[in-house]
Order: C-alpha cells, then sequence, then structure tokens
C-alpha cells in the first residue's frame, strides 16, 4: 500500500504542475485523497505561524512547517453562522441572505450545494464533529444532515454545560464567567467539549482508517470561543505578568460610530458586568483586559492541544500520506485593538483567519514510509520546538475560495465560477480556485487580489443590538474591501425585505492607508471623498447586492482611491 500511495501522489502532484484536472487518471488509480477539515471558532491570527510571537502553538504550527500557509485570507463576515455558511457553500453572505443566526439557506435564499455534500456526492463518506456548521435553524437544527453528511454530526455532550454557570468565583460559588478556568476533573464528566469532540474523531479515523472508500472529516473546535472554560493549567504558560495590552487600545477619535461594536456578548458575562462598564464606549479596567488576554492565548493553547492529539492520531494510522488536511477559522476576534473585544466588525483582527492546506505529495514529501509526520507536542511539558514555513502565499485570499480549493486538490473538478447574478441553484463558486498557488513560489504582490467582507448594524450609532442585529433589524451594511494597500469601507442604507442597498446613501466611510497604519486606527476618508462619491451613485437606481459588490462597489472604490492617492502624490510633490 504504501509504494501505491507513493505513485497515486507523484500523479497527482504531476497532475497539479500541469494544471489538470486529476479526474481524468481515474484509469491509473481509484484511491482518492481523504479530506481532513478542522475548524476552530473565533481564532485569530494568533500563531505562532502567522508570526505571534506571545502565543504558544506548537501542534498547528508543525502542520504549518508542512503545508502552504495563506498569510492573508479573510472571512465574509465576522461572526459565526453567516461566515460557516458562506464558506461551506462558497457563497457570499449577500447570496445566502443569512446575516443572522435566524435562517436556513436551503429554503431562505436557494438549494445550495456545500462542500461535503459534493464529496459525498462524488463517493466520499462524510463525517462532522463538533461546531462546524453553526448548529439551530441556521444549518436546520440537523448540521444539514443528510445532504452534506453520511451519518448525523455528532456534538459533545458536555457543551450543554457551556453556557450555564460552571466558573467557580471569588465567592467560591459558581458563575457564568467570560473568564473561565476550571479543573477538568470537576467538570461534568471529568472533559470538556474540544477534548470529547478529539476523542471522537480519533474514533472515526480508526473506523476509516482500513476502509477503501475515501473519507471526509470535518472537525469543529469550539475553543478560544467564549466562555474561555478551559483547562486551568493552560494559564500557567501566560504569566499575568508578562501579558501586555493591545498596541491600541483606545477607540479611534475618526472611527464612525456606525462601525464600532459594542461586544454585548462579552459585557453580559457575570465577571465582566460586575466592572459596570459604561456603554457603548467605556473602556475594561486594564487589569481585567490583560486577564482577557491570558486566557484567550491560553484557550488557544488548549484547542491547539486537541489539534496535535487529532494530527497525532491520523499520523499513527498511516493516514498522514493519503489526507489532505486543511485548517482554518470561521473568523477573528479583537482583544482590546480600537477599544473592540469580540468580533463583529471590519477590521483585520476580526476578518482575518489562518488558513493552512497540507497536501502530502504537495506541499511536503514523505522521505522513508512510516515516517512520522506529525508527533503530538505536549506544551505542558515540552518547551523547545522550532518550525519553518517555507511555503506561504502573501497575497489576498478568502474563505469561499476553500471550496473549489480543496475540491481540486482533492482529485475532485472545481465548481466553476457563478454567474454575476449567482441565485440559480446549480453548483458554483463565489470564490476562486487557489491550486495554482501550490505550483511555482509567490513572486510578487498581487494589486488585484481582493478579499470582501462585510457587516450589518441596525443603526448610525451602537445600540444593544448592533453586533447581532436580526434580519428585519438591519438599516445599513458596511462592505468592506482588504487589499495589499489599504482597507475601504462604505457604510450604505439597506432594505432588509427586499435585499437592496442604496447606493447613494452613503452613512459613512472608512479608508486605511496600511503602509502608515497597518493596524488601521487613522482612517482618512474624508468629506471630499463622500461628496465624489454622491456624484457617482447619482445616476445609480437600487441595485441588488450582488450587483453592487462585484460590479460597483469594486470600481467605485479604486476610483476614489485612485483620486485620493492622487492627492496625496501633488501634495507630496509641492512639499
Amino acid at each position: 500500500m504504501p509504494g501505491f500511495r507513493r505513485f497515486r501522489l507523484f500523479c497527482q502532484n504531476l497532475m497539479l504542475v500541469f494544471g489538470c484536472s486529476f479526474d481524468f487518471c481515474g484509469c491509473l488509480f481509484s484511491e482518492r485523497i481523504n479530506v481532513l477539515l478542522v475548524m476552530a471558532d473565533d481564532l485569530r491570527t494568533s500563531l505562532g505561524c502567522y508570526g505571534d510571537s506571545v502565543v504558544k502553538s506548537p501542534n498547528i504550527d508543525q502542520l504549518a512547517s508542512k503545508s502552504q500557509v495563506f498569510l492573508n485570507a479573510y472571512a465574509q463576515q465576522a461572526v459565526c453562522a453567516p461566515s460557516r455558511t458562506s464558506m461551506l457553500t462558497s457563497r457570499r453572505p449577500d447570496t445566502t441572505r443569512l446575516y443572522d443566526f435566524n435562517s436556513y439557506w436551503r429554503v431562505h435564499s436557494g438549494n445550495y450545494t456545500t462542500l461535503p455534500q459534493y464529496f459525498k456526492s462524488r463517493g466520499y463518506y462524510t463525517m462532522s464533529v463538533g461546531k462546524v456548521f453553526h448548529p439551530g435553524i441556521a444549518s436546520n437544527h440537523s448540521d444539514d444532515y443528510p445532504y452534506s453528511w453520511s451519518i448525523p454530526a455528532y456534538h459533545p455532550a458536555s457543551f450543554q454545560f457551556e453556557k450555564q454557570k460552571m466558573c467557580k468565583g471569588e465567592d467560591g460559588k459558581l458563575h457564568a464567567n467570560l473568564l473561565c478556568a476550571v479543573n477538568v476533573t470537576e467538570q461534568p464528566g471529568g472533559t470538556l467539549p474540544d477534548m470529547e469532540s478529539t476523542d471522537e474523531a480519533v474514533r472515526l479515523l480508526k473506523s476509516r482508517a482500513n476502509d477503501d472508500v475515501p473519507f471526509f472529516l470535518a472537525v469543529g473546535f469550539h475553543k478560544p470561543h467564549i466562555p474561555f472554560r478551559i483547562p486551568q493549567e493552560y494559564l500557567s504558560l501566560y504569566p499575568i505578568e508578562q501579558m501586555t495590552l493591545a498596541p491600541d487600545p483606545d477607540v479611534p477619535r475618526s472611527l464612525p460610530p456606525v462601525a464600532y461594536n459594542p461586544w454585548m456578548d462579552v459585557r453580559r458575562r457575570d465577571d465582566v458586568q460586575k466592572l459596570n462598564i459604561s456603554f457603548p464606549y467605556g473602556p475594561i479596567p486594564k487589569d481585567f483586559q490583560l486577564r482577557i488576554r491570558q486566557h484567550y492565548y491560553a484557550a488557544v493553547s488548549y484547542m491547539d492541544a486537541q489539534v496535535g492529539r487529532l494530527l497525532s492520531a491520523l499520523d499513527k494510522l498511516g493516514l498522514a500520506d493519503s489526507t489532505m488536511v486543511v485548517f482554518t477559522s470561521d473568523h477573528g476576534w479583537s482583544l482590546g485593538e480600537h477599544g473592540e473585544w469580540a468580533k463583529y466588525s471590519n477590521f483585520d483582527v476580526t476578518t482575518r483567519v489562518p488558513l493552512i492546506f497540507y497536501v502530502p505529495g504537495v506541499t511536503t514529501f514523505l522521505d522513508w514510509p512510516g515516517e512520522s509526520v506529525f508527533p503530538f507536542i505536549d506544551v505542558l511539558t515540552q518547551s523547545e520546538y522550532s518550525f519553518k514555513n517555507d511555503k506561504v502565499i502573501r497575497n489576498m485570499v478568502e474563505l469561499v475560495d476553500v471550496f473549489p480549493t480543496v475540491s481540486y486538490m482533492a482529485g475532485l473538478r472545481a465548481p466553476e465560477p457563478c454567474a454575476d447574478v449567482s441565485f440559480q441553484e446549480e453548483l458554483c463558486t463565489e470564490g476562486d480556485n487557489l491550486a495554482h498557488t501550490f505550483q511555482h513560489a509567490e513572486r510578487r504582490e498581487d494589486e488585484e487580489a481582493i478579499s470582501f467582507s462585510q457587516y450589518p448594524r441596525p443603526a448610525d450609532t451602537p445600540q444593544v443590538n448592533s453586533d447581532l442585529p436580526d434580519l428585519k433589524d438591519i438599516k445599513v451594511m458596511g462592505y468592506s474591501l482588504r487589499s495589499w494597500d489599504y482597507r475601504y469601507t462604505l457604510w450604505l442604507g439597506f432594505n432588509p425585505e427586499t435585499f437592496q442597498v442604496n447606493v447613494s446613501d452613503v452613512h459613512a466611510g472608512e479608508l486605511y492607508m496600511l503602509a502608515d497604519d497597518p493596524r488601521q486606527d487613522n482612517n482618512v476618508y474624508s468629506d471630499s471623498d463622500h461628496s465624489v462619491m454622491m456624484k457617482k451613485m447619482a445616476s445609480l437606481p437600487h441595485v441588488s447586492l450582488i450587483h453592487l459588490r462585484e460590479n460597483i462597489l469594486f470600481s467605485l472604490f479604486h476610483s476614489l482611491l485612485y483620486s485620493f492617492t492622487s492627492g496625496m502624490k501633488t501634495s507630496r510633490g509641492k512639499a
């Protein structure tokens, strides 16, 4: 079998280099590569392989060292259900029409094919563990079974306690706290959700190890999502006296009020309520900010350990040379940047996510049969480790690119690009197939590479439902475009009944020039930009969101950016 797998990997790599579909090679071999999709929840790019010097994430870093790492991957909306639905259908929120948690896309917008459903239709045995789709009505209370999965999705029994009073406070009583480091042996069942999910995922891997049918296994870890209910020993990795505040902890003076998220889900936790923080901009006390950051990083290390357990099992079962591993997150999380916490915005800290592709025979070659690929690294006992990323892509990519890329790299035909107005239900993608990026080292910045994100708001100023407005309450939609050089956002009037945006109704704008302002603290969008915008939009009708995003916003952003940068060059020339 090892020799056959090596021959198959050689064929796959050869076809990738020549840009061919793998389908036609079925006459050479019938065994297809397996897929292990691993998703974290609320994980920003706070990983060693993304340059974070504080975090301890050795198992994910080890995966990255044998993978292709996309350094600038962006979610389409920084909240769970819309982002996961968008990624798994390869349709943007404007197509799924899911901006909240309250609709099932198959009946709400269109019967769109999902990534696991596509693999299932091609003969794969598909399985879901933990949080892959967002649970509840957003996935029809079934995680989209039986469409997407061969067997019902698994959810850890201990997750039922996640929102209950499980955190021991200073008074010795149990509370529903934000900060919730626990003694695992004292928890119900002596376990935690991500531990249970890892156990089940390993069990499923063992059950499929010697099966001729290829598998697609998706594993969704709940951490570092709040509450930070994690094993208390992981806090020891981050001594509080060594923690630092965000480098830009204040709300920028130039930030439009509509762009600010008041982090209500954080405010509602028992320990945060005791702080009596004023709404909406009142800062969290600095000592508590440090503790939040400490707990977030500890949660990342805890989740990393579960990833390590999973990859180590894949390795020991002899599946590492026949299984593609894709690691990502649904969106990021603010850790005090811009005075914000949680997600719910268009800033990089909430929209930028890890995206790592391990493809055996493509991103790495195994020298010897039985070679250990992913030995488990216990971060609590092993302090010395070092990994290097040789294969990185710096240009902008998006989570809607995952579906076509995984399909192609696994040997299936990637879905064709959707039409401009893509509400039709046939299989297509609104993302790009990134397979070409595996062929050659990236040579230059691609100024045309753009990532789109968006976020809805119920009003121009922060209110209690600003973070998570129901569809009926959405009045403004913030469309954000990220390139190498800038992040540009327009907040436009939105009609939730018709799903149309009024392009002449500009509520606010944001422009961050990243060369001088990498943290996006200084909004240089001005009234003159607004005037130019109004003139350009005066003759435009109310249009569908899809048409707006693809055909209007892109050209408007570029024309305004050209005007802005030309003015800067002229000013510099005069100076």
